[in-house]
């Protein structure tokens, strides 16, 4: 029976996780909005895949304009809050600082929004339904914090895919404008010394 109440609760807890690949121009800052309700936490994860020195300015901002969140030149990073307030939360990326160079951001968002009491809930001879609730949002919390830590693990790993991708593109390029340098060498080479021997003979 116990496990039925515990599976009740669980129920009440909407999770909402989503992520963006985006990029940000030079000069330009592009900003994303939710609305959330008083006591909803939400997760913020993010990297830079490429761009310059791969960094780039996040700002976190609440309903009533003040600052929650303010990082400069930031490579990647997590950042997670209860939400004091209902309203419109607004998070941004700011290249501002580049003069020429866009960055390419990479960006999950998490959102857990407070529990619901179940007013039709089977009560349980013995157990104390305050008591259950509170293990529920305890479990709940956990279960966000390491959800939270997967999805940040999964944005590192595109971005470090992208890079290695990328790497290994410019050492194939590279390896060819290396053959086709020494191919071009070989064929000047064997030019030069034909020419000498007919010069040779002909003296």
């Amino acid at each position: 029976m116990k496990l039925i109440v515990l599976f009740a609760l669980l129920c009440t807890l909407i999770n909402n996780s989503y992520g963006y690949f985006i990029t940000v121009d030079a000069h330009a800052e592009e900003c994303f909005f939710d609305k959330l309700m008083q006591g909803t936490k939400m997760g913020l994860t993010f990297e830079i895949a490429e761009g310059g020195f791969l960094d780039i300015d996040v700002t976190i901002t609440g309903p009533s304009g003040q600052s929650i969140y303010n990082g400069e030149r930031e490579e990647n990073g997590k950042y997670t809050f209860a939400a004091s307030e209902a309203g419109e939360y607004t998070y941004c990326f700011s290249n501002k600082k580049s003069t020429m160079t866009p960055k390419v951001v990479m960006f999950n968002v998490d959102i857990v929004e407070p529990s619901k009491p179940d007013e039709h809930a089977p009560v349980v001879d013995g157990e104390n339904p305050v008591k259950l609730d509170d293990m529920i949002k305890d479990l709940s919390s956990a279960m966000w914090e390491v959800k939270n830590e997967q999805n940040y693990m999964q944005v590192r790993d595109r971005t470090h895919r992208e890079i290695n991708e990328n790497t290994n593109f410019r050492v194939v390029l590279w390896t060819v404008f290396e053959s086709a340098v020494l191919i071009c060498i070989t064929l000047g080479q064997v030019y030069y010394l034909k020419r000498f021997f007919e010069v040779r003979r002909v003296v």
